[in-house]
């Protein structure tokens, strides 16, 4: 069987990344074509600002040169256009008559600049800011004429600005709104930036609207509503961008502002798929790198059958750096009603911090002057963290080797493309890299956008004078040892038979009876990572009796438990009979001598060190709760009778919401599910993992999520935060394998069974 024939409509950033991603997988997979509209390879959109602005030069910035694609037996047809696309005969024609069929289609082709509808658009000297013929173009214009208006004071139309002032115009920036940047910073933020471009020579027009360019063949000038003129010999528009769906528009693909597509990319037609600018994943179209390079490893994984975890959504952030100003945003960053905020400002450094919280949870931030801080405050964002833990923050920088120090391993320093501190580090060491073009060539960091060079530099640096074993300080499990949790685990799994005592003295225990904690935390060990048994204990409450909470699975009761459970309570003189949290009912004041009897007449098991799965919560369910979609109660039960036994390292909470409305709170809850019209979404916290599930799917994957759980986390240390510790990407990508595992030992199964009947 041949290769298939994957064809690719774009030669930008997010198609290109989507063949690197294939490439990585089976480079044999695929007969890769793509077309692209310019005359060049693969190159850097976003560091054409610094190419105007005289800080690289366009050899630096492309991607994947000529001989990358030859490499890779790609066949590239650039200044070449495709203009149509038949579907059903699946084949695409470019603007040169050529024909090119495929198996696959990847429609990359980006979007386009927005050109204001004015009087006299379309004269000499009006142009976008968009491509390398551009920046050409300016640079030319620059030579001859001195005096540029730049319309629009977003992150686009200031770069520009930037550009052209180092090319020795006379810049003003022309904006409708109250201030500069008003999509991505708050006030505060704004006049910050303006008066050091200001400074820099740039001139602000603010609240004006653009009526008319006035010239005859050429621009002139550009005229207001308020009836004032500006002369102007260049007039660039960075007003925005629009999705570039012709090709599309002229077939069955399904269209709304830009091409829709699902959880791995997949148009409604048949083996076409979109990804960038031009793609509208539920509701959203993204024109920042990160997203758009996590939709191309979505769908490379998808065309090569690796079962990925479906594209689901990204937080966006803005970063911004002119002549050494830096400015960073992401999320919400206004005050409403419902909005408040954190604001710290230093007048003499010149830099301000702000935080903004809803319900107490952080949802933005804006950072000017100092933006080291950048890509973990958006880590907290996708974690929702609470006002309080942030509450300690202090006006005072750390210095930057302290910040870059405490950094955990998995935390990502280039967000663009997915590259965490411990993979930097590990590169540094590994390949004895000293500078960070080295770094930027072996790891893709400040490869993209640059706003994570400085950050990047300090790691450099932190390394070359602490050395990597010196990154981070060493964390005991407790005073009674210098052993920290996984070389408590090693030695376990090294030493599977060995008692308790005698992995205490392989480890040299410096307090040979131990403490509570540790105490603890090694019977729990032992009875995950041993081939001994689990080890049963029965917890003291503070009078020297005993609590013991009967199971009701999903939340559901009856008569007869209810009936029992009064028995239990009357014969044995029961104190307190209390409902928790879970939802559950306990029984506390239980005599030492009534413990045994009690568990065997509520058939309650004897829990084991650590904690297991508190307990199932759903809603009403499918025949009463509103606008239910699914059956939560039954799902609900089955994954308690499933899990109840699962020794974990923390108890842990599970609840089941049979529809979006999400009426008793489940996202809050360790572990959630809720039925949706496509199947079952399931969340760890509010962090989604997974959606459209089968209830088979639903069961199956959250029990892999709590044995992965069970196997890799430390002693008490909560679900949501070991999430967080190896990240949403790893732990998906591990439970889609055991996924899978499961199935082929299904498939064997059933394949031994026709053999031998």
């Amino acid at each position: 069987m041949g290769k298939r024939r994957l064809v690719v409509v774009g030669n930008g950033m997010a198609g290109v990344r989507c063949v690197e991603e294939i490439l990585k997988i089976n480079r044999d997979a695929f007969q890769i074509t793509i077309f692209g509209k310019e005359p060049y390879p693969n190159y850097n959109r976003i560091m054409l600002s610094k190419v105007l602005q005289g800080g690289t030069t366009v050899e630096s910035i492309m991607l994947n040169d000529w001989k990358w694609y030859e490499e890779n037996c790609i066949t590239l047809y650039t200044d070449e256009s495709v203009i149509e696309l038949n579907t059903k005969e699946k084949w695409v024609m470019s603007s040169k008559r050529r024909k090119v069929n495929y198996d696959e289609l990847i429609l990359a082709t980006g979007s386009n600049p927005f050109m204001l509808p004015l009087p006299g658009a379309d004269k000499l000297g009006v142009m976008a800011f968009r491509t390398i013929q551009d920046c050409e173009k300016m640079v030319r214009i620059a030579k001859k004429h001195k005096k540029a208006i730049v319309i629009g004071g977003g992150l686009l139309g200031l770069e520009a600005a930037r550009g052209l002032l180092n090319l020795g115009m006379k810049v003003d920036v022309v904006h409708i709104g109250d201030y500069i940047m008003n999509r991505q910073l708050d006030v505060t933020a704004a006049n910050m930036l303006q008066k050091e471009l200001e400074k820099q020579g740039m001139n602000f027009l603010l609240k004006k609207y653009s009526v008319e360019i006035t010239g005859h063949q050429r621009v002139k000038g550009l005229r207001f509503s308020d009836g004032t003129w500006r002369e102007a010999d260049l007039v660039v528009m960075a007003v925005g961008v629009t999705p570039n769906i012709k090709l599309a528009e002229r077939t069955s693909i399904n269209i709304n502002r830009a091409i829709v597509v699902d959880d791995f990319m997949r148009t409604n037609v048949a083996n076409v798929y979109a990804v960038g600018e031009c793609a509208e994943h539920r509701g959203i179209v993204y024109g920042l790198v990160a997203p758009l390079y996590e939709q191309g490893k979505v769908l490379a994984a998808y065309v090569c059958g690796t079962n990925p975890v479906g594209y689901q959504g990204t937080i966006l952030s803005t970063q911004l750096k002119i002549s050494g100003v830096d400015v960073f945003s992401t999320g919400e960053m206004m005050e409403t009603n419902e909005n408040t905020s954190l604001k710290w400002y230093d007048g003499i450094k010149n830099t301000y911090k702000k935080l903004v919280f809803h319900q107490n949870k952080l949802v933005g931030a804006v950072l000017f002057g100092d933006i080291q801080e950048g890509g973990r405050f958006l880590r907290l964002i996708e974690k929702q963290t609470d006002y309080r833990e942030l509450v300690n923050e202090t006006n005072g920088r750390e210095e930057q080797n302290t910040y870059v120090a405490k950094m955990a391993d998995y935390e990502k320093v280039c967000e663009c493309n997915g590259v965490s501190k411990g993979e930097i580090v590990e590169a540094i060491v590994g390949h004895s890299l000293k500078s960070v073009e080295e770094i930027k060539v072996c790891t893709k960091a400040s490869s993209s956008c640059g706003g994570c060079r400085s950050t990047v530099a300090s790691l450099l640096d932190y390394v070359q004078q602490n050395g990597a074993s010196q990154r981070k300080e060493k964390e005991s499990i407790c005073a009674c040892t210098q052993a920290n949790h996984q070389e408590v685990i090693e030695s376990i799994r090294k030493f599977p038979h060995d008692s308790k005592e005698q992995i205490m003295q392989h480890l040299d225990w410096e307090n040979p009876s131990g403490c509570a904690y540790c105490q603890s935390a090694l019977r729990y060990y032992l009875g995950v990572h041993s081939q001994g048994n689990m080890e049963m204990t029965e917890s003291k409450q503070a009078d020297g009796t005993f609590v013991i909470a009967p199971r009701m699975y999903g939340g559901v009761t009856g008569a007869e438990q209810l009936r029992l459970i009064a028995d239990v309570v009357e014969e044995f003189k029961i104190p307190l009979v209390k409902l928790a949290k879970g939802p559950r009912m306990e029984l506390y004041g239980v005599q030492e001598k009534d413990v045994k009897m009690i568990r065997k007449m509520l058939q309650t098991p004897v829990p084991v060190y650590g904690g297991s799965l508190r307990a199932v919560a759903t809603c009403a369910g499918i025949g009463y709760a509103k606008d239910a979609m699914q059956d939560s109660i039954q799902l609900g039960i089955n994954l308690e009778q499933l899990l109840e036994s699962v020794q974990l390292p923390t108890d842990v909470t599970l609840a089941v919401s049979a529809s979006p409305r999400d009426e008793i709170n489940v996202i809050q809850e360790d572990v959630g599910l809720i039925g949706a019209p496509g199947g079952w979404e399931l969340f760890v916290k509010q962090e989604r993992i997974f959606s459209g599930l089968m209830e088979y799917e639903a069961v199956m994957m959250t029990s892999a999520l709590l044995h992965m759980y069970r196997e890799q986390a430390y002693f008490l240390e909560p679900l949501p935060e070991w999430v967080r510790r190896i990240g949403v990407i790893a732990v998906r990508e591990e439970i889609f394998q055991r996924k899978m595992r499961v199935f082929e030992e299904k498939q064997l199964e059933l394949f031994a069974g026709q053999v031998n009947g």
